[in-house]
């Protein structure tokens, strides 16, 4: 083997430099044993193993005895199997604009699921019942796509958090409306350690009928799962998975994935440290306020979004080498992602380059 590609360090980038994504991290050490100690003989195919049964029960302990769920591979899979098998082929789905199912996803909810977006502008990232109602009409038309779901993410993809009542009032107002609430929790373990609620607090007790339920993002090698909330709101999703190569034919490796986060607390561990590291960043960034730096959107789970300096961006990725995503829209806007993984010295070591090279801006 070529040396270069048997030595780990040269493949991937310093832990402490990269804030670009939760998904730059890792796989976490429990979860790798959790996979090794699965790799044992041989066990059936297709989910008929029983670390995914093991799975139904824990997360039924979760989020209530009606839930059912299905490991896939990712979250566009979720989330566009999760809501094609629960509308027809008209259905349409209200979400915000920046909403990942909108921005991320290639148009795979179009494209691959058959079912329209109608997005709304938010200013944080949430929606609410007013907002749902500038596209909810139009029932019995035949010249409009039916709106007929609401699709909320928890946490947004800015970073802010819906509470109880908030996530209630829109399953009220959608429900009352003849229409479902699926929510894209692939930040979720996040928004239970923010909120400080067990994960069904804000899902099944609050009305969501379906859920794409997270884990690549809190320390997975590459599994998640559709969890539906009531029985009958997803028909055929056994049929829709397969049709979709969302079926894992070992499915006890996912399963394995997601029973070493959820059966136990894995998954609010890893997710209060990596909200921990973003509400400390976030108070370095407000630190630098004076220096031009200022955030821009509430840090409620493990994300920091704020404005640098014109300059202090590019200078602190191309010669401190640290990782992080400009966020387009907003005028020299970054985002600072946060992991399990992330500790208070590659905080503070992002921080002072940070510094430097705004004071560096100022006095140019």
């Amino acid at each position: 083997m070529n040396a270069s590609l048997s030595d780990a360090a040269v493949l991937s980038s310093p832990s402490d430099r990269s804030f670009a994504s939760d998904n730059y991290a890792g796989a976490h050490p429990e979860v790798l044993d959790a996979v090794v100690a699965a790799s044992t003989g041989h066990a059936p195919a297709y989910g008929d193993d029983g670390w995914t049964a093991r799975l139904s029960e824990v997360l039924r302990g979760h989020f209530g005895p009606d839930a059912e769920a299905f490991p896939v591979f990712n979250g566009t899979g979720a989330n566009v199997l999760a809501l094609q098998a629960a509308l027809p082929r008209w259905g349409a789905v209200i979400c915000a604009q920046t909403a990942h199912i909108n921005v991320d996803e290639n148009g795979a909810p179009e494209r691959v699921g058959g079912v329209k977006l109608l997005t709304v502008p938010t200013e944080n990232g949430k929606i609410t019942p007013e907002l749902i109602d500038r596209e909810a009409w139009g029932w019995g038309d035949p010249h409009r796509a039916q709106p007929l779901a609401v699709s909320i993410t928890q946490t947004t993809e800015y970073g802010t958090c819906y509470s109880v009542d908030e996530i209630r009032a829109i399953t009220s107002h959608a429900h009352d409306r003849g229409m479902i609430v699926h929510m894209d929790g692939s930040r979720i373990s996040n928004a239970a350690a923010h909120l400080g609620l067990p994960l069904a607090a804000f899902t099944t007790d609050a009305g969501v009928d379906l859920l794409s339920l997270g884990g690549t993002k809190n320390g997975l090698i590459g599994a998640e799962a559709v969890v539906t909330l009531r029985p009958g709101v997803a028909p055929g999703f056994e049929y829709i998975r397969k049709m979709n190569m969302q079926l894992g034919s070992k499915m006890r490796f996912l399963s394995a994935q997601l029973l070493a986060l959820y059966d136990g607390d894995l998954w609010l561990r890893s997710a209060t440290q990596a909200n921990a590291m973003a509400t400390r960043l976030r108070a370095g960034v407000d630190a630098l306020e004076p220096l031009g730096a200022r955030a821009f959107q509430a840090t409620e789970a493990n994300g920091v979004f704020a404005t640098l300096p014109a300059g202090v961006a590019d200078r602190v990725r191309t010669e401190a080498g640290f990782h992080f995503y400009d966020w387009p829209g907003v005028t020299n806007a970054v985002r600072l992602m946060c992991a399990f993984d992330t500790t208070e010295a590659a905080v503070d070591a992002l921080l002072a380059e940070l510094g430097a090279a705004s004071r560096a801006a100022s006095n140019a």
